[in-house]
């Protein structure tokens, strides 16, 4: 009390506001390194395309159901946020995916070819995180941000031609493409993060989808989002059987 509030050599109060950004101040806590405006410019547009306002995606899901049951929003999001925590999508995914980029770009240097990555990696998994999306092939985020990144002022780097390199190999011989996970992860590496920094970047990046349908929802009549109960389904297939 009475002092200056520091951060990583900063003074909270007279260095950081109204000076920085929140991504630019968010990614300080995060590495402690104060990054380029433009750095943090972007990530804060890559959160744009990585929080969609769908009420049928998983987390957001959650969030409508706590809107709509009139919890709190610290509630709402918060668990919205943790129902992204998963191996196989959104910010759990993170983190596999920055690291086999980085091995990946190692092993390139040491004489292993593009494909050969590939199939290394298939050996153990039935597919490549940040390469691999359901239902879809190709990724409809990746050209807004190769827009934004051209407009920052960012080249590609090792990662970034790697990743590109990899997406041309999946689509020639397995029909798959690089998501919005791959280029991003591949795009952070090439600035300097390291898998857990990308991991700690992005844990909390669905939360704006979530706000939207939370929102949506506490906004709405109670109880009005999928009121349908088991028993308003007029079912006239084969009759319930009994299991051994």
């Amino acid at each position: 009390m009475g002092d200056a509030i520091y951060n990583h050599g900063y003074s909270m109060m007279d260095d950081l506001v109204g000076y920085k950004s929140f991504y630019q101040v968010l990614l300080l806590n995060i590495t402690g390194r104060m990054p380029d405006k433009r750095l943090a410019d972007w990530i804060e547009a890559s959160c744009i395309c990585l929080s969609w306002p769908d009420p049928r995606i998983w987390c957001n899901k959650i969030g409508t159901f706590a809107g709509s049951m009139r919890c709190s929003p610290v509630v709402g999001v918060s668990m919205g946020i943790l129902a992204s925590d998963s191996r196989m999508y959104a910010a759990g995914a993170v983190k596999p995916g920055a690291s086999f980029i980085v091995q990946a770009l190692k092993k390139n240097k040491n004489g292993r070819s593009v494909l050969d990555i590939i199939e290394d990696e298939l050996q153990h998994k039935t597919a490549i995180m940040g390469f691999k999306r359901p239902l879809a092939t190709g990724d409809e985020r990746i050209p807004p941000l190769e827009r934004t990144s051209k407009a920052l002022g960012f080249g590609i780097g090792e990662h970034l031609e790697l990743a590109y390199e990899i997406d041309n190999k999946l689509q020639h011989h397995y029909k798959e493409s690089m998501n919005v996970l791959g280029y991003c992860v591949a795009f952070l590496s090439d600035q300097g993060l390291t898998p857990d920094e990308i991991a700690r970047t992005y844990s909390t990046w669905v939360h704006s989808g979530v706000h939207a349908c939370y929102a949506e929802a506490y906004d709405n009549p109670p109880e009005s989002f999928l009121p349908l109960r088991c028993n308003d389904i007029d079912y006239q297939g084969k009759p319930m059987r009994q299991i051994p």
